[in-house]
């Protein structure tokens, strides 16, 4: 089909408003058997997110001790610097990080004038709007060889620009006013469209690539000829979707176009709704969560407060607030500096602060935020939400002085969460919500985008300490070395004959692989959980012979983890390796090998792995083939020798640092695995029989 100009667009697009009556997706408000909320106040309300009446509230959150951290680095931001970047060095082909830096300046300014009406913010927000209007165009991709559509700047900055006119209220001239709002349906509405409209219709896309004009010279590599479709099940349908959504409510009743915008933007988001589990779990990782939980909310809030339009039950909000809560995983900090890694020009890869730590599966490398919980939390009277809100995390988006309630009920996390197996096959098994309590985390499930190759692969936690580790940072750029990673060989996980399950090249960017790994067993008591996960199809993806690849799980807690891992091969024989990775992003671990065992050793507190003894059995250390300068990962392994059929059991105890591990003797007796002792006082006597079925009866 032939590409639409701007003029075509908005043309076309006031046609399907038009026609609305005789669309599928009804939009009218919820009726009494949709979401159980408040009335629609069916556009009662001033302000897409906020009006005069919520200001006091917002002014009293930007002082409170929850968004002490945020509200100092606002402060503390270097106007003279902004004013500089402005005036004399943002590139206006340089979408990635100019355009975005020139964004983050307008909305904290607009925050700040809004709180304090300082006049000097007032000026500096005025100054980016304008900069923002001056970029001819606001991203950096193409449908057709014509048509700008956008994935995040585009998006992120309309949804910036129509609320800074919410924080500027009154402070804007009519022309500016003007000037923002013709930008915002000339530059952001044809590029968030044309997004949605082809990862809807992939077959109606003529082609997407960069935008020549458009300075993406670390990503020119990637291949976006499939993207319509990888990106249809991603974090970026839903940003431009939101963006899109709030444009549309913005112009309600002032432009044709609008009812359009508005149709498509629902559609977007009732189909993106279903990526996320019925208990509002998510694959892409807790900080990718954050990003799009966050946009889901943005436009039901706005929908609701603008349209009296009731979309705000389109996921178990308060079932995804208790997974971002399970996905929490606060550490000790201590005085080991720790290097940041550049990702792309422009973006560093810090490390998470070990007060906001998470269980980092994939490319996740973010604090939980509040803004979400606490939009829950008030919109779905959730005291649990707003225990995240108040208690777990980092304030981090500026969203969070608009939603936080610091009178909202608050109640802890219902027990039952302790042991958390979730609808996507990711299980989290835990003592308690402190940085000192101890958590195991196993990664089963299938594919998602910003994943890693990483199917049964653990983290464990204990006494403030990462012991058995995930690396962090990946490069997302295949090229780059931290791009090993990525690999299954960085994670603690099993290798065949020292390789991985099947992964990609990255030739496509961060999506996802074909490899799945299914739960098969999971049970729960007083004080253990145990769990076992087939990954047979990842491996068997690039090694025909794999029959089985299965590892069994017996978390006894506080502090002992048992790992049986049986590896099958049908018609050859292979080496298997099983890794157990150090934490060694602050160069602070020391591993070694005491008697037949392995020992990592944090600040904090260690992890004795003992290994049952088999012929040929060694158990080694290693590091990932990094150069110093791209960080030191070391692990230990445990290798079975040639065979067909292997079973592994490793038994890993953590204890506080200067505490000992005590004694526990592991043995076999035909298919039944015994482990005996009283390490720290407490019995333990496990046996785990090997079974056809694939996992093993577990008897306490």
């Amino acid at each position: 089909m032939s590409h639409p100009t701007r003029r075509m667009f908005l043309k076309s697009s006031a046609f399907l408003a038009a026609g609305l009556p005789f669309a599928r997706l009804d939009l009218r408000a919820a009726g009494p058997g949709d979401a159980a909320a408040t009335p629609a106040p069916a556009g009662t309300r001033g302000g897409l997110l906020f009006d005069d009446t919520d200001l006091p509230r917002i002014r009293a959150n930007a002082r409170h001790p929850r968004f002490a951290t945020l509200w100092q680095s606002m402060h503390d931001a270097d106007l003279a610097a902004d004013r500089d970047f402005l005036a004399n060095k943002v590139r206006l082909t340089n979408h990635v990080v100019d355009l975005l830096r020139v964004q983050k300046i307008m909305e904290r300014a607009c925050v700040l004038y809004a709180v304090e009406g300082d006049p000097a913010q007032l000026a500096l927000a005025r100054t980016a709007i304008r900069k923002m209007l001056v970029y001819p165009e606001w991203d950096s991709f193409l449908e057709g060889g014509r048509q700008i559509f956008g994935l995040q700047r585009a998006p992120e900055g309309s949804i910036a620009l129509l609320l800074a006119l919410d924080w500027l209220k009154g402070a804007l001239t009519p022309a500016e006013v003007a000037a923002l709002e013709e930008a915002v349906v000339t530059k952001g509405a044809p590029a968030c469209y044309t997004a949605i409209y082809g990862m809807k219709y992939p077959d109606r896309v003529q082609g997407w690539d960069w935008n020549p004009r458009s300075d993406v010279k670390d990503f020119k590599h990637i291949n976006l000829k499939r993207w319509p479709l990888i990106l249809n099940a991603t974090n970026l349908k839903i940003i431009p979707t939101a963006a899109l959504g709030l444009i549309a409510c913005h112009f309600a009743g002032r432009k044709p176009e609008a009812a359009g915008w508005l149709e498509l933007a629902r559609s977007s988001a009732r189909a993106f709704s279903t990526i996320y589990g019925s208990d509002g779990c998510y694959d892409e990782g807790i900080s990718y969560w954050g990003y799009t939980t966050l946009h889901m909310a943005l436009f039901a809030e706005v929908l609701w407060r603008t349209q009296g339009i009731d979309d705000r039950a389109l996921i178990n909000y308060p079932g995804t607030a208790r997974y971002a809560l399970c996905m929490t995983m606060p550490t000790l900090g201590n005085d080991h500096k720790v290097a940041n890694f550049t990702h792309v020009e422009g973006f560093m890869m810090p490390m998470v602060k070990p007060e906001f730590d998470i269980v980092n599966f994939g490319d996740a490398n973010g604090a939980v935020d509040v803004s979400v919980a606490a939009w829950i939390g008030r919109t779905k009277r959730d005291p649990v939400a707003s225990y995240v809100a108040r208690d777990i995390g980092e304030a981090r988006y500026l969203y969070g002085f608009i939603w936080y309630d610091a009178g909202a009920p608050v109640a802890p996390p219902e027990p039952a969460l302790l042991d958390h197996r979730m609808t996507n096959d990711l299980v989290v098994s835990r003592t308690g919500w402190t940085a000192r309590d101890n958590v195991l985390a196993l990664r089963s499930g299938g594919p998602g985008n910003h994943e890693h190759a990483d199917r049964n692969s653990v983290i464990f936690k204990a006494y403030g300490e990462r012991l058995l580790h995930d690396p962090t940072r990946a490069a997302y750029i295949a090229s780059q070395p931290r791009w090993t990673l990525r690999l299954t060989g960085a994670h603690t996980a099993v290798l065949i004959n020292g390789q991985g399950h099947q992964y990609h090249d990255g030739s496509e960017g961060t999506n996802a692989s074909w490899a799945f790994a299914r739960v098969i067993d999971y049970r729960t008591g007083p004080g253990w959980m145990t769990v076992t996960s087939d990954a047979t199809d990842a491996y068997q993806l690039v090694n025909r012979s794999v029959a089985r690849v299965v590892r069994t799980l017996v978390f006894l807690k506080p502090d002992i983890v048992v790992f049986l891992d049986r590896v099958t091969l049908s018609d050859a024989k292979a080496s298997v390796q099983v890794r157990f990775q150090a934490n060694n992003e602050d160069l602070a671990a020391t591993l070694s090998l005491p008697g037949d065992n392995f020992l990592i050793t944090r600040p904090q507190a260690s992890l004795l792995g003992r290994v049952a003894r088999t012929p040929g059995l060694v158990v080694r250390l290693g590091k990932l083939p990094l150069a110093e300068k791209d960080g030191s990962q070391p692990f230990a392994e445990v290798e079975s020798p040639d065979a067909a059929d292997h079973e592994i059991l490793t038994v890993c105890s953590a204890r506080p640092a200067g505490e000992a591990h005590g004694d526990l003797r592991l043995t076999r007796e035909g298919a039944n695995w015994h482990v005996s002792g009283a390490p720290n006082g407490a019995a333990v006597n496990l046996t785990l029989t090997s079974s056809a079925s694939g996992a093993p009866l577990v008897n306490l």
